[in-house]
């Protein structure tokens, strides 16, 4: 299955939106983990260390089916997000183990 990115860009009062939104945007980014679909998933910071947005990389059929799971994703939904994009990325590393260079 193709891997895709879902970059999300807090808006100017995510943090509370973050607060309200973040059990439910866990739960949802649970399910796909336990699907085994979630290559990673963390937060964006600034240089004090505070949250500025979200990145998950994750698997889907297609960029259509990865862009209609984001939309609803809680943060997307919630407004935790001033913006947000979807794109396909094609992994390079880390290599499989076993395969020679």
């Amino acid at each position: 299955m193709p891997w895709f990115a879902l970059i999300g860009r807090d808006g100017p009062d995510a943090l509370e939106r973050r607060r309200r939104q973040r059990p439910a945007h866990l739960d949802a980014v649970a399910r796909l983990d336990a699907q085994g679909r979630v290559r990673y998933g963390g937060f964006l910071k600034n240089e004090r260390g505070e949250p500025t947005g979200s990145l998950l990389v994750f698997e889907a059929e297609n960029l259509g089916a990865a862009k209609a799971l984001a939309a609803g994703d809680p943060y997307v939904l919630g407004g935790v997000f001033e913006s947000y994009e979807v794109v396909e990325t094609e992994p390079v590393f880390p290599k499989p183990r076993g395969v020679a260079a």
